[in-house]
């Protein structure tokens, strides 16, 4: 299985991660909440110091963050993901945030070299506890095939909605 580090571990968060783990995947969170933080260790994942520490040395990083400047922070900081992870690592972002957003953080990775994936998701804090969100995919072909059995412990359906941006455009149209 793989080595996840997953950033945001709150309400949807949470959830997520803790069915990551139940699949067999090694997970190391982060969160500003130490509520979030005491709910991921009792899950069973791993505590990371900062958002770097999380992703540094993980096949994977998951991302649920409330808005888009926290996206491009956590992303884009001088201590964030893009700044810590190694090459070849895979980037998903799940929270939903703006269209501009996604394709701006997409754009950093691709220029470090690495796939990165904008997934949102469509169905609340049960589909998260209960592992039936659907994800609304946008990326490159290569990525999403990467990504799919990542997501499937999370999700009832994973569908790719074309190139990077066009998974929160999907998710705009299903709000």
């Amino acid at each position: 299985m793989a080595e996840i580090g997953f950033i945001g571990a709150g309400n949807m968060g949470g959830p997520m991660l803790a069915n990551m783990i139940k699949a067999g995947h090694a997970v190391s969170a982060f969160d500003l909440s130490e509520a979030a933080l005491d709910a991921a260790r009792e899950a069973g994942a791993a505590l990371a110091e900062s958002p770097g520490d999380a992703a540094a040395g993980r096949d994977a990083v998951i991302t649920m963050l409330p808005a888009g400047a926290h996206v491009r922070d956590v992303y884009m900081g001088d201590d964030g993901i893009l700044a810590r992870v190694a090459e070849g690592t895979l980037l998903i972002d799940c929270s939903t945030i703006d269209v501009t957003t996604a394709r701006e953080v997409s754009e950093a990775a691709a220029a470090r070299g690495l796939e990165m994936l904008d997934a949102p998701v469509s169905g609340g804090v049960a589909g998260a506890a209960s592992g039936a969100l659907t994800f609304m995919v946008g990326g490159t072909e290569s990525a999403f095939a990467r990504a799919e059995p990542i997501l499937e412990p999370m999700a009832k359906a994973v569908v790719h909605a074309g190139p990077s941006g066009n998974g929160q455009a999907a998710k705009v149209c299903n709000n």
